[in-house]
């Protein structure tokens, strides 16, 4: 046997020792039991389904999973009793914690009502396709309200109310939750959007809708900063000053008249004498001071 077929011998008899080994471990690592290590964990209420804003929870709605005790969850909720018949303030996606920030007392109930913090109001204005932004104003939005006023003089738009988040556009209540903005999203026409505003900010839009004409401004919802502004008017666009409200002129009272009326003293009165003389059939008197 030549020196190639000798190393061809030994190069067989390796690959075929290495492959039963192989075959050998695998079967006996196969073989041993499956040892669990089991981790720490804690139970946490989550949500069974994607549920809409005003929800009132029921068992069906719910669900208890297990969660890593090396990242705890504040607040969580580890009883199923602790969260049925309590509404939602937002909506929430399947699987996810349901947290006290995100549920509203049982006395609340169900629907909007539930979803209005303590101190806010909801208000709802008339839109329409071009104060409505073309329909792309969705809950959760954020917009600005404008209001432009028409006077005799001049005309005058000014923001009332900024940054206010929109609870519902017409019958749509839920809030889709989704990673990223959806920029391929369609309009969805709508008459009446509802915004959740201070009692101060209410009135202003009270007065602003009976007064004056609306105008919706969407805005970036990352986009918490508020814009300070004087308004504008007609003029501006123009080019001309604008005008400044003229000072309502106001007459002083008048005083009434006062008759001066000089006080009679004893030094200022004179003494007078009264001369009569009588001469034939005529008389005469004279008075002497």
């Amino acid at each position: 046997m030549n020196r190639q077929k000798r190393h061809l011998v030994v190069l067989v008899v390796a690959v075929a020792t290495a492959t039963l080994a192989s075959v050998g471990v695998y079967r006996a690592v196969d073989r041993m039991p499956v040892r669990e290590v089991p981790l720490a964990h804690q139970s946490v209420v989550v949500a069974a389904r994607a549920l809409p804003m005003g929800t009132q929870l029921t068992e069906r709605d719910v669900k208890v999973v297990a969660w890593p005790a090396s990242s705890p969850l504040a607040g969580a909720y580890g009883s199923v009793a602790d969260v049925v018949n309590r509404p939602l303030v937002v909506a929430v996606l399947e699987n996810e914690p349901l947290v006290p920030t995100k549920l509203a007392s049982r006395e609340a109930g169900s629907g909007l009502p539930s979803a209005i913090p303590r101190g806010m109001r909801a208000i709802s204005v008339k839109v329409n396709d071009v104060i409505g932004v073309a329909g792309f104003i969705q809950p959760g939005s954020r917009v600005d309200l404008m209001v432009t006023m028409r006077r005799r003089e001049d005309s005058v738009t000014r923001t009332v109310a900024g940054n206010v988040q929109v609870m519902s556009a017409g019958t749509r209540q839920e809030q889709q939750k989704q990673p990223l903005p959806d920029l391929k999203s369609t309009p969805t026409a709508t008459t009446v959007v509802t915004l959740m505003v201070t009692p101060g900010d209410a009135e202003r839009i009270a007065l602003a809708q009976s007064e004056g004409q609306i105008m919706l401004v969407l805005r970036n919802p990352l986009d918490g900063e508020t814009a300070t502004t004087t308004g504008v008017q007609t003029a501006a666009l123009l080019g001309q000053p604008e005008s400044t409200p003229a000072p309502v002129k106001t007459s002083a009272p008048r005083r009434p008249a006062v008759k001066e009326v000089l006080s009679e003293t004893p030094a200022a009165v004179q003494l007078e004498r009264r001369i009569e003389s009588i001469k034939a059939a005529k008389r005469t008197e004279e008075v002497i001071r």
